[in-house]
């Protein structure tokens, strides 16, 4: 029968926390043994309440119908309301249009150079454009930087139909990389965002794919800190305002309709931490630049993301049945980051959850369990623990005797 076992791990290991955030944020914690003790299951603060998130720390005043600001080196998210309310994108769609256009051009199916013809329907696209002619062919590269930079509809328009045929099959191709990428929020019905009474996302939702273009085509990342761009003898600026305020800022996007209001999804990076703020529904666009800021320095200012354990260290060893080794070490394949208001870091308790019995074999990289991150019974943060060697079963004898040991527990548990 499958139970939860939990440990917690030595209040020695948060002191080493604390002096490693003190003296260097990057240092990493000393590996310690678990061990077992009786705890009651902290409560899990939710990320959707204006006032206080589940970090300990009240959040700023956000004018916005939606908002979020999230760490990506920890991927949690700091400050958040209504973040999985469904929400009119307006052109912040055009991440999705940029992120296919990267595929295409890493997969050969565009190139940079390439001169694409302008048919009428992307010329005569209502909003924002970078001014396209039909009689006069565009290279790919321009227009990537007039979706990005101007936000051009008739550029999203010309790369969907580049890339796909024609918009709608775009269209298709958009909603199966969002469905890929976990936006469960998020159904696309065109390339540029003007309004349809179906084309929705969320601000979680945006702040994954704004993740994905960083994480996975950050050779074209740059494109959204250009600040002004020219075509066809007409010179634009980008409406990102905090690109001319704030020099950490390097994107990534603006939208807006009437109905949408004026949004905005900001990265800022500081320090080495790479922070992601989305604003939907604000009142104008010196309000959207002004509540992408407060979230920004909230984030920034008031929050340490130091790296916890590094990637292949052993956390603790799992007691494992019917297996060549009698237990399986631990910890992540990658580096694990947490994110902890400043001042706080002395509180926190470091819990593994895993489900036993376990049995083998075990494939390295396995999910085995949960390490949660409590202060005052509050989850900062939770992050799956992986095996991080394989264990194959035991012989013959191996698996009778562990079997018979099995099966006396089952008998005597409570």
């Amino acid at each position: 029968m499958k139970s939860m076992k939990k440990t917690l791990l030595p209040l020695a290991l948060a002191s080493v926390l604390s002096a490693s955030v003190l003296a260097a944020p990057k240092a990493n914690l000393a590996a310690s043994d678990v061990q077992a003790q009786s705890a009651s299951s902290p409560s899990v603060a939710t990320n959707n309440l204006p006032q206080k998130n589940n970090l300990g720390s009240k959040q700023p005043e956000i004018a916005a119908t939606a908002y979020l600001v999230k760490d990506l080196q920890s991927n949690q998210i700091i400050a958040g309301k209504n973040v999985d309310n469904q929400i009119e994108p307006a052109s912040l769609t055009k991440l999705m249009t940029a992120y296919l256009a990267f595929k295409a051009l890493e997969e050969g199916k565009l190139k940079p150079d390439q001169m694409i013809k302008v048919s009428d329907k992307a010329w005569k696209a209502e909003g924002s454009r970078m001014f396209l002619d039909t009689k006069k062919s565009v290279s790919v590269s321009d227009l990537i930087k007039g979706l990005i930079v101007v936000s051009g509809n008739d550029a999203a328009i010309t790369l969907a139909e580049s890339i796909a045929g024609d918009e709608s099959k775009f269209a298709q191709l958009m909603n199966d990389e969002a469905k890929r990428l976990g936006m469960n929020k998020t159904h696309f019905e065109n390339s540029t965002g003007l309004p349809s009474k179906n084309h929705l996302t969320s601000v979680n939702d945006l702040v994954i794919l704004s993740a994905a273009i960083i994480r996975d085509y950050p050779q074209y990342y740059p494109i959204y800190s250009i600040k002004t761009f020219a075509y066809n003898g007409i010179t634009q600026t980008n409406r990102n305002l905090l690109l001319f305020r704030d020099p950490s800022v390097d994107g990534l996007k603006t939208g807006h309709t009437n109905s949408a209001g004026y949004n905005l999804i900001a990265s800022s990076q500081r320090n080495g931490r790479r922070v992601v703020s989305v604003v939907v529904g604000t009142a104008s666009n010196e309000a959207r630049a002004t509540e992408s800021s407060k979230l920004l320095n909230y984030a920034l200012q008031g929050f340490d993301t130091p790296k916890m354990y590094a990637a292949n260290q052993e956390i603790s060893q799992v007691k494992l049945y019917k297996g060549a080794a009698k237990s399986v070490p631990v910890g992540f394949l990658e580096d694990a980051y947490m994110t902890i208001p400043t001042g706080q870091v002395e509180n926190i308790k470091p819990i593994l959850e895993t489900s036993q019995p376990l049995l083998a074999p075990i494939q390295k990289g396995q999910e085995l369990g949960i390490l949660k991150f409590v202060e005052n019974g509050n989850v900062l943060a939770e992050k799956k623990v992986v095996a991080l060697t394989d264990v194959a079963e035991a012989g013959f004898f191996g698996k009778l005797w562990d079997g018979i040991v099995l099966w006396f527990n089952d008998i005597f548990a409570d």
